[in-house]
């Protein structure tokens, strides 16, 4: 049986629903296995660590709600379907980072940025305009938005308290699909932005991941 086209309205529900489930629902990932582990509780950092790696984990969580906000945008405004099936391909993997880094904030007891709606249509709106330009420079955008993300993974990986191996093991499985997508994105025939439009990435990152870590 052919299968339906869908309508306009069929499609701003699903956008919707990517959006609600993103923000504050479970979102649809690939089902893999949580590198944390069972169980996921952390009754072995004392407060201080927990407290610490806890607002880390808040940062990835943003992030990644960020993350999906942006091939939102992109896979909306990508001419090529293949590239936006791509970007729906890696937003799926992405989703895993959500769903683990949101059981992680939960096992370390603490909660999602309050400014996550505002990282996601900040994002949303980059990730759509980078589109606009074209396949090759949307593809470019994606691959430097990896590169910074694997930089900044390292360097929670090396903040990250010595006793939280939960949350070693999330990021390191995150910094390993991040590094991946990049390639992807190289090999499709990114083209890279220029560096006045790097620096602004970082420095819009930069703003993200401070204010995570408090609100």
């Amino acid at each position: 049986m052919d299968k339906v086209p869908l309508t306009r309205a069929d499609r701003l529900v699903g956008d919707l629903d990517r959006i609600l489930r993103t923000l504050w629902g479970v979102p649809q990932g690939t089902r893999r296995p949580d590198p944390a582990g069972r169980p996921r509780s952390d009754h072995g950092l004392n407060e201080a660590a927990r407290r610490h790696a806890g607002r880390l984990m808040r940062v990835n969580l943003a992030g990644e709600v960020a993350a999906q906000a942006l091939y939102h945008g992109q896979s909306l405004s990508a001419r090529d379907p293949a590239v936006a099936a791509r970007m729906q391909r890696a937003a799926n993997e992405e989703n895993d980072h959500l769903i683990w880094c949101r059981a992680r904030i939960g096992a370390l007891q603490t909660r999602a940025s309050l400014l996550n709606p505002l990282w996601y249509a900040g994002a949303f709106a980059i990730g759509a305009g980078a589109g606009i330009l074209g396949d090759a420079a949307s593809l470019g955008f994606l691959e430097e938005t990896e590169h910074q993300v694997v930089a900044h993974l390292n360097g929670h990986l090396k903040r990250l308290p010595e006793s939280d191996r939960a949350s070693r093991r999330v990021l390191e499985q995150m910094r390993t699909d991040e590094a991946q997508h990049g390639k992807s994105a190289r090999n499709a025939g990114a083209r890279r932005p220029p560096p006045p439009v790097r620096l602004a990435m970082r420095l819009a990152s930069r703003v993200m991941t401070t204010t995570a870590y408090w609100l």
